[in-house]
Formats: structure tokens, C-alpha cells, sequence
């Protein structure tokens, strides 16, 4: 049963009041993820980095884990390192035909799908289908990997954020960047995460209102040492992240934290987990809080409905698992 303060959350998403609450829950660890024999989790992104850590953990709870991944070879690289049952597809969120082709490609039950590949400030440049790479692949990619996947799903949809969130707006005119200045991308990267965060609200809210079981929930890693920033070839914010990451981060296996507390722990919908310690870059999972820009349920539907103009990718109502 999920404590009252959960319920207490999960009712101020319902109104519309700013999700921006102190951490909840400090005590929690991987110890308390219950067996996932017969559960079928799909991480995107788990070639490396957290996403790989959280593959890691979901595979020895009994999981069979798909790694969704955009270079095959370095995803069975990874998977070889993972005690348990694990599957590589492959899947390149740049490329809205692989998102299709990946979802047409599926059959059976998905108990959890991780949201986790991504990148973060690369060069100015454009996926596939036209989109800024940045908000296409960590928004929309997965916008419409999601919505392809729903009917499948049974338990829980995770979107990694990012703290970056917070300094992010949505600029509905510019969204991909044609006329502002894109300088290193850290702009881009944080309209994408703040993205990310509106995405989860508007989707709980449609799950809530078809009556389905499934929740989306969001969580970030705090300053973890990943090879995110391995897209940047801006030399000084290269050097900056790597002093910032030997100073203040932890590894990735703590940061694949949140993510395993939002998929398996006792948290309602549209919540959104990080670490519970230095002001949110390192420490043991809670539930944290967000910016009002990212509680904004006007803001979220109308990027829900933008999202699904530009990838043809709309909320499958009809098709939906646990609907009452």
C-alpha cells in the first residue's frame, strides 16, 4: 500500500498545485525491489551508463530486460557483463521509422519501460526526421516510443530528467532552434528535460483518465560519471564536467537509483525521484520536487499535442492494458 504523504502527492497532481515538495522517503535501497520473475523491462539506452546499472539490478531481481539500444555490437557488449536474462534490439531514437519498427516489432507484455538513452549538449544538428537532436531524441523519440508501446504496458513508464530541467522553458515558436542562439546546447538540453517532466504529467493524466493501472513516473541521476557528455565538443564544458564530475558525482550504479526506486517502489503517478543528498546530486533515492514550470498542466497538454503533430504518434486510449 503507498504511504498517505504518497496519496497527499498524488492528489496535488490532479489540481494543478506546484508539485514542488521537500525529498519523501530516505531509507529506501535496491534491497527492497521485489522479485520481477516473469516481468519483461525494456531500458532504452542500457548499452552504458546508468541505464546499464539499472539493467544490472533488474536482471538479478529476475527480470527479462530488452536493451534498447542504437549500436547493436556495444549493446551486446553490455548485456555479456549482465548476470541473467537479457535481450538486445535495436532501437535509434533519432529515426522515427526505428521507433515504429521497434514497436512493430513487439509482441507480449511489458511490465516497465525505462526512458533513459539521451544526449546532452552536442553540436547544433537535426535527427532524421528534422527535429533539434537534443529535443528529439530525449522527448520525442521516446513521446513516441511510448505511445507505440502502451498497449503493451502493464506497470510503469520511467522518464530520466535531469536537474538541468529547472533552467528550461519551452519555446513553442523555436522549439528546434532555427532562429535562437543554440550556443554549446545547454539550452536545448534543458528544454529537453524540462520536456521529459511535462511529458510524464500529461501522460499520467490520460492514463488517470482511461482508467488504466499503469502510472508514468520521471526520476533523475543527480551528477552521476556516465559518458553523457560524451556528445560535446565544446572543450571548455568538457573540462568544466569532467573537474565538476572527480569533485561533487557518484558513481553510475547510485545513479541508476532513482530509476529503480521509480519503477519499483511504493510511489504514485507523476511523481518524480532524485538523490536525497548535496542538494540533490548524490545520495539515496526520494521523491523531490520540481520547477512550477514543469508542474504546469496547461503547458504539458499543449506540448503533448504538439509532440503528437510532429511524430504522427497519438495516446492509444482504445488499446490500453489494465483499463478498468
Amino acid at each position: 500500500m503507498v504511504p498517505s504523504h504518497y496519496s497527499t502527492l498524488h492528489r496535488m497532481v490532479g489540481t494543478g498545485i506546484s508539485l514542488e515538495i521537500g525529498p519523501i522517503m530516505t531509507d529506501w535501497t535496491t534491497r527492497r525491489i521485489p522479485g520481477l520473475a516473469e516481468k519483461t523491462i525494456i531500458v532504452t539506452g542500457a548499452n552504458s551508463g546508468i541505464g546499464l546499472e539499472a539493467a544490472r539490478v533488474f536482471a538479478a531481481k529476475g527480470a527479462r530486460v530488452v536493451f534498447a539500444v542504437r549500436d547493436e555490437s556495444k549493446g551486446r557488449d553490455a548485456a555479456a557483463t549482465v548476470s541473467g536474462d537479457t535481450e538486445v534490439r535495436p532501437l535509434d531514437l533519432a529515426d522515427l521509422e526505428s521507433v515504429r519498427e521497434f514497436a512493430k516489432q513487439w509482441s507480449g507484455d511489458i511490465h516497465v519501460l525505462v526512458n533513459n538513452a539521451g544526449v546532452m549538449v552536442p553540436p547544433h544538428g537535426h535527427t532524421k526526421d528534422g527535429f533539434e537532436l537534443q529535443f528529439g531524441i530525449n522527448h520525442l523519440g521516446h513521446f513516441a516510443l511510448t505511445n507505440l508501446l502502451l498497449p503493451h504496458i502493464s506497470g510503469r513508464v520511467i522518464t530520466v530528467a535531469s536537474g538541468a530541467h529547472r533552467s528550461g522553458t519551452i519555446d513553442f515558436d523555436d522549439l528546434h532552434w532555427a532562429t535562437r542562439r543554440y550556443g554549446g546546447g545547454s539550452g536545448a538540453y534543458a528544454q529537453s528535460k524540462l520536456a521529459n517532466l511535462l511529458f510524464t504529467l500529461e501522460l499520467q493524466r490520460r492514463l488517470e483518465g482511461s482508467g488504466s493501472s499503469v502510472i508514468a513516473t520521471a526520476a533523475h541521476p543527480g551528477m552521476a560519471a556516465t559518458n553523457l557528455m560524451s556528445s560535446s565538443k565544446n572543450p571548455v564544458m568538457t573540462v568544466l564536467a569532467k573537474i565538476a564530475v572527480g569533485l561533487f558525482a557518484q558513481d553510475a550504479a547510485s545513479g541508476a537509483g532513482p530509476t529503480l526506486f521509480a519503477a519499483t517502489g511504493p510511489v504514485p503517478g507523476a511523481s518524480y525521484a532524485g538523490p536525497g543528498n548535496r542538494r540533490g546530486l548524490a545520495g539515496p533515492p526520494v521523491l523531490v520536487g520540481r520547477s512550477d514550470a514543469a508542474a504546469d498542466l496547461v503547458t504539458a497538454a499543449r506540448l503533448w499535442t504538439v509532440s503528437e503533430e510532429l511524430t504522427g504518434v497519438r495516446y492509444p486510449a482504445a488499446q490500453l492494458k489494465g483499463t478498468s
